[in-house]
């Protein structure tokens, strides 16, 4: 593993990290490499902002190194219904995270490296970052043809995206981070990455779809190791620092006072979805019961996450009236989620009339609304 290799080569922990925020700007200038231990994603990006926000920048430019276990990471103003299959997440246990940067949405897994790179907001440049990463790419394999597109994006072959890009520029620092595919799960990236979701309207920031290559695939003689060693010894090289590699580990709150608390607010569903745009959904679903089939109208408005209005709207012989109501009562100001719902339609079927086939009709109509979250 990439980290037990460069161990040999890294300075202490304590030389650069272990002091407060005032020992940050006493510490000699220049550049710092970082890479994480942690293959957490609420942690790794919460090293992101823990850098952002207690380093001085103004006198040192740090390349973070990371990589996660399955994850999908939304931009700050995006839409996960819109971005993602959450059904399909949940059982594949895939997380959801939302970064503080904008952007689109991406796929991580161990196969997929990111690259962080902070500097002060006046020495902030994307395109040498991403020309950077593609010099080491030529460094170690001449072969590759990679370039830097117009999007801030690297292309392999012209064609394939193997790495996107996002960034955040604060009042005095700012960071720009960019993913690199190496060998990454593209079965599961394209399944996760396709909204499953109908009828949804948001004036969130949509995802461009990209055709993706796995660099593995067109030298299989590559890892993922490589390339991080690749891409540090040419930062270093550039920024005229010794070429080795700090290893942090992000919930060391020694190293870095009040890290957790950082990666705790990352995890809350009030980040995750409560920081999703107003939208609304307006779709149609079929059920069948005893073999007749019933179309369905639901249309909710979702705000900061929770349902704001919602009608549901079905034949009266079908459902009671005073039953639906109390659903869309219950569901109205309640979070866009299908465990909330879930608890709802139990509760609700307690008070419903013992009637077996109102209670079948009941689960059948709740099922098909938890689908829609």
């Amino acid at each position: 593993m990439v980290l037990l290799s460069l161990l040999k080569k890294c300075l202490p922990l304590s030389c650069i990290l272990r002091t407060p925020k005032a020992g940050f700007r006493s510490t000699t200038s220049g550049g710092l490499i970082i890479q994480s231990v942690s293959n957490d994603v609420y942690q790794n990006l919460a090293v992101e902002d823990w850098i952002h926000d207690h380093m001085d920048l103004e006198n040192r430019q740090v390349l973070f190194l990371w990589r996660n276990s399955p994850a999908v990471v939304i931009g700050r103003h995006q839409n996960p219904w819109q971005e993602c299959n959450l059904r399909l997440m949940r059982q594949k246990n895939i997380k959801l995270a939302r970064r503080r940067s904008g952007g689109g949405t991406v796929y991580h897994d161990l196969g997929n490296i990111n690259l962080t790179f902070f500097t002060a907001r006046k020495k902030y440049e994307r395109v040498a970052n991403l020309k950077l990463i593609v010099k080491a790419l030529k460094a170690l394999r001449p072969q590759l043809d990679v370039h830097v597109t117009d999007r801030y994006d690297i292309l392999l072959e012209r064609q394939y995206k193997i790495s996107g890009t996002a960034a955040k520029l604060g009042r005095a620092a700012a960071y720009h981070h960019c993913t690199l595919l190496c060998n990454a799960d593209k079965v599961v990236l394209s399944s996760v990455l396709k909204s499953p979701y109908k009828g949804l309207k948001s004036n969130a920031t949509p995802s461009v779809p990209a055709s993706v290559k796995n660099l593995f695939e067109e030298d299989p003689s590559l890892t993922c190791e490589m390339l991080l060693d690749a891409i540090a010894k040419e930062y270093a090289m550039q920024h005229q620092i010794d070429n080795h590699i700090t290893l942090i580990n992000p919930a060391d709150e020694t190293a870095l006072p009040g890290i957790n608390d950082k990666a705790k607010e990352l995890r809350t569903w009030e980040w995750l979805y409560g920081k999703t745009p107003k939208f609304s959904i307006s779709t149609c679903f079929n059920m069948v019961y005893k073999g007749s089939a019933l179309d369905v109208k639901v249309n909710m408005d979702v705000k900061h996450g929770r349902i704001e209005v919602c009608n549901i709207n079905l034949p009266e012989q079908w459902l009671p009236p005073a039953l639906c109501s109390e659903l869309v009562k219950g569901l109205t100001g309640s979070k866009f989620c299908p465990e909330e719902t879930t608890t709802l339609a139990t509760t609700l079927l307690r008070v419903c009339p013992q009637d077996d086939e109102l209670h079948s009709k009941w689960n059948l109509l709740c099922e098909n609304m938890i689908t829609l979250m």
